[in-house]
C-alpha cells in the first residue's frame, strides 16, 4: 500500500505542478486609449449655468 500512496502522491503532485503555471502577459495595446470626457464637461457646464441662472433669479426676483 505504501507504494501506491507514493505513486498516487507522485501523479497528483505533478498534475499540481503542471496545472499551477499560468502564463500572464502584459503587452501594450496596438491602439491608443482614448478616454471620453464629454460627461464631466457637460455637467461642470451645466452646474456654472444654474449657479449662474440662481444669481440672477436672487439678484432680480421681480422678473419671475
Amino acid at each position: 500500500m505504501p507504494i501506491a500512496f507514493r505513486f498516487l502522491a507522485f501523479t497528483a503532485a505533478c498534475g499540481l505542478i503542471a496545472a499551477c503555471q499560468p502564463t500572464v502577459r502584459v503587452e501594450a495595446p496596438k491602439e491608443p486609449i482614448t478616454i471620453n470626457l464629454n460627461v464631466k464637461l457637460d455637467a461642470e457646464v451645466r452646474l456654472k449655468l444654474e449657479e449662474q441662472a440662481r444669481e440672477e433669479v436672487e439678484a432680480n426676483p421681480e422678473i419671475f
